[in-house]
């Protein structure tokens, strides 16, 4: 679903851009072990919420779906 529509709003990306600047802040405060599990705690995250946002397009896309099917042929 991300690939389709690659346009921000301006208030996703300004959200984007304060998000990116955190952790550019954060990681540039951490050292070593802190470092790499930090990057880790990111890329974990990033993993959960590309997972759980197609989950939530296939969900909304199969309720679109049945709700279409019981419009138009029940």
């Amino acid at each position: 679903p991300q690939e389709v529509n690659s346009e921000l709003t301006p208030k996703l990306k300004k959200k984007l851009s304060s998000l990116a600047e955190k952790e550019e802040q954060l990681s540039a405060r951490l050292n070593g072990d802190d470092k790499e599990l930090f990057q880790n705690y990111v890329s974990a995250y990033v993993e959960f919420s590309s997972i759980s946002n197609s989950d939530s397009f296939i969900s909304g896309f199969r309720f679109g779906a049945r709700f279409a099917y019981d419009t138009f042929v029940k």
